[in-house]
């Protein structure tokens, strides 16, 4: 067995952690990349989680490096024990995500893959949880980059490091991300139907288009602009679908349609070119919807993965 040594993350660790990170990313999302400092931010806090990371009272990450490189790192965190934290959250400790290089590079003998190094990571993890005397033991695969999260289907290795440690996926927790060129999205053309008027607001979760017959509005979109500089794709601009709803008199009439069309007129005005989409399996109408727009299934993730402590 090759040795490796487990150990915490050192600053100099930064370009080999984030280079595992994006290799990660880049098998669920093409072109989807987390500069250094975006990671290195994930250590300290994670702005986008305004709730849920206020709960948090410490991070730790660790790494295993064998022969001389990092070949497997993890970031968890341990929530607060308080009235002001989530039930489900009180004195949770949690893997924010682990990855390791699943495969030795081809032709190369002196390096194994970093399938026992995982392991390392995962017994420090749990060492480190007992240590902190949690009460419940969760995972993830939140990576520090847009749509990755939970274990998606093309993380394998991660699933069975999970499930070999005593990890269940909670049933009825698979989503299904989606993604779309916004090149090949038609323009929108006439409205639908007769005196159907299109207002562009501040919506909850980023930019909403609203349809209007009149003074009633019948259905909206929001989209939210992944704009960070730290998670932007190498090439152009990311967004995602935060709400998408017609009320009921009104669906089956294109309106829905209308809408995504303007959307992506309005984002490609922002070299906006991609938009990512989110549903479970449940949710029939939204995803024959999106399929029908030209979105292009990416993924299937599962997330909620727990542990008995």
């Amino acid at each position: 067995m090759t040795d490796f040594l487990v150990r915490p993350f050192r600053r100099s660790d930064r370009e080999q952690v984030t280079r595992l990170v994006n290799a990660h990313a880049a098998a669920v999302i093409p072109g989807v990349t987390a500069s250094v400092n975006a990671v290195l931010n994930q250590f300290e806090r994670e702005p986008g989680e305004f709730i849920v990371g206020s709960w948090v009272k410490e991070r730790q990450t660790l790494v295993a490096e064998q022969d001389g490189s990092i070949v497997a790192a993890a970031l968890i965190a341990r929530h607060r024990d308080g009235v002001d934290v989530g039930e489900a959250f009180r004195n949770t400790g949690e893997i924010r995500w682990l990855v390791f290089w699943p495969l030795a590079p081809a032709g190369n003998p002196h390096w194994s893959d970093g399938q026992a190094a995982a392991q390392g990571v995962m017994d420090a993890c749990l060492d480190q949880f007992r240590h902190w005397r949690v009460s419940r033991v969760s995972a993830d695969g939140a990576l520090p980059v847009a749509g990755v999260y939970g274990v998606p289907e093309q993380w394998p290795h991660i699933a069975q490091l999970y499930t070999g440690n005593g990890f269940s996926p909670v049933p009825d927790r698979t989503e299904i991300l989606h993604l779309a060129d916004l090149g090949d999205v038609p323009e929108p053309g006439d409205p639908p139907l007769p005196g159907l008027q299109l207002q562009r607001l501040v919506g909850i979760n980023g930019t909403r288009l609203s349809a209007h017959v009149d003074s009633t509005r019948v259905g909206y979109l929001e989209v939210e602009v992944l704009d960070q500089a730290e998670r932007q794709p190498r090439l152009g601009g990311l967004a995602d679908i935060g709400n998408l709803t017609v009320i009921e008199n009104y669906r089956r009439q294109g309106i829905a349609t209308w809408l995504l069309r303007h959307a992506a007129r309005w984002l490609k005005l922002g070299h906006v070119d991609r938009l990512l989409h989110y549903a479970g399996p449940e949710e029939t109408a939204q995803l024959a919807f999106v399929e029908r727009n030209r979105f292009s299934e990416i993924t299937r993730t599962q997330r909620g993965w727990e542990r008995p402590v």
